[in-house]
C-alpha cells in the first residue's frame, strides 16, 4: 500500500481515473486534476481562503434563475466562455480549411423558441418603440463558404434596449420583446426593424458582481447585436455584431470583440431617414446543426 503524500497526491487520484470507460471523459478529469493541483500547490489556499472558495461556486448556484445564469456569467468575465469559442474557431478553419464568420460566445440572455416574423417585422414592441431617431433596421446575407446563398436558413437575434436591459430583466417589456427569427429568402436575405441597443454592465448583483467590484473591474459590455444562424446540414453559428462607435470596444467585460465582429452601425441620413442600420453578412460552414441549451427558458 502507498499512502497518501503531499507529493504522490495527484498521481494517485489521477491513477484511479484509469478505468473511466469514456475516453474524452477521463482524459478531462485527468487533466483538471492535475491542472487543479497546481494552481493549488502555487497559490497554497488557507483554510478559510479555501472555504470562500467553495462558498464562491455554491452562491454561483443559487444565484441564477430565470432571469439570469451566474454560472455562465463567471466564465464569461473570466475570459473563460470566449477562449472556449476563439479555440473551437480555429478548429474549425482548420478542418474545413474554408472561411466562415467568427463565433462568439452564447452569453447568459439567449431564449429558446423567440417569435417567428416575417421579413421586414419590427421585434420591438415595448416602451422604446415610440423614439423615432433610435429606429435601427437590420439586415444581410447568408451564405456557404463558397459564397452560394443559403435559402431558408433561420436568423434568430436579441438585443437589450436602449436603456441596456434584455425583456427578460425589465418588467416594462413585453415578453419576448427584442427577440426574434426571420428565414431567409432564396437570395440569401433578410431584414429587420428594431431600435438601437445600449451597452449595458453585467448583471452585478451577485457573486460575479462581488468578484468585479473587489477586482475594481469596469461592468460594462459594448453596445452589440446577438445572432445564431442555424439550418440542418450547417454548423450552428452564434455570435455578435459590435457597435463600431461604442467607447467600450476594448474594454468589454467579457472580453468577447473580435475585429471581424465589429460592425457599421450606420445612421441614416436623407429626406424622411431617421435612425440607425446594420448590414452585416453570415457565413455558414457546413456540418451537423446543434443549438446550445438555453441558459436561461
Amino acid at each position: 500500500m502507498t499512502y497518501v503524500t503531499r507529493d504522490n497526491i495527484t498521481d494517485q487520484v489521477a491513477e484511479v481515473f484509469k478505468n473511466t470507460p469514456d475516453p474524452r471523459l477521463r482524459e478531462v478529469m485527468t487533466s483538471l486534476v492535475k491542472h487543479l493541483h497546481a494552481f493549488i500547490r502555487e497559490v497554497e489556499p488557507t483554510d478559510p481562503e479555501f472555504e470562500m472558495g467553495c462558498e464562491f461556486l455554491v452562491s454561483l448556484g443559487k444565484a441564477t434563475s430565470e432571469k439570469k445564469n451566474e454560472v455562465i456569467l463567471a466564465s464569461d468575465i473570466l475570459g473563460a466562455s470566449t477562449l472556449i469559442t476563439l479555440i473551437n474557431n480555429d478548429k474549425r478553419s482548420e478542418t474545413a480549411g474554408q472561411h466562415r464568420t467568427d463565433s462568439a460566445l452564447l452569453g447568459p440572455f439567449w431564449r429558446k423558441n423567440a417569435p417567428i416574423y416575417e421579413a421586414g417585422a419590427n421585434i420591438s414592441h415595448g416602451p422604446e418603440a415610440s423614439v423615432a431617431d433610435q429606429a435601427f433596421r437590420i439586415s444581410g446575407h447568408v451564405r456557404d463558404a463558397h459564397g452560394t446563398p443559403i435559402e431558408g436558413a433561420m436568423v434568430d437575434i436579441w438585443q437589450a434596449s436602449p436603456l441596456g436591459f434584455y425583456e427578460n430583466q425589465d418588467s416594462n417589456q413585453p415578453d419576448m420583446n427584442l427577440r426574434g427569427q426571420f428565414k431567409t429568402d432564396a437570395n440569401g436575405h433578410f431584414h429587420l426593424r428594431s431600435v438601437l441597443p445600449a451597452g449595458y454592465p453585467v448583471p452585478v448583483d451577485g457573486p460575479c458582481g462581488d468578484l468585479l467590484r473587489n477586482q475594481q473591474r469596469d461592468p460594462f459590455r459594448p453596445a452589440h447585436v446577438h445572432f445564431m444562424v442555424s439550418k440542418p446540414g450547417y454548423q450552428v453559428l452564434t455570435t455578435q455584431v459590435f457597435a463600431d462607435n461604442d467607447s467600450r470596444l476594448q474594454t468589454d467585460v467579457t472580453f468577447s470583440v473580435l475585429q471581424s465582429l465589429v460592425g457599421t452601425f450606420q445612421k441614416r441620413t436623407g429626406p424622411n431617414e431617421t435612425g440607425y442600420e446594420l448590414i452585416y453578412d453570415f457565413v455558414l460552414q457546413a456540418g451537423e446543426m446543434q443549438l446550445p441549451t438555453p441558459p436561461i427558458p
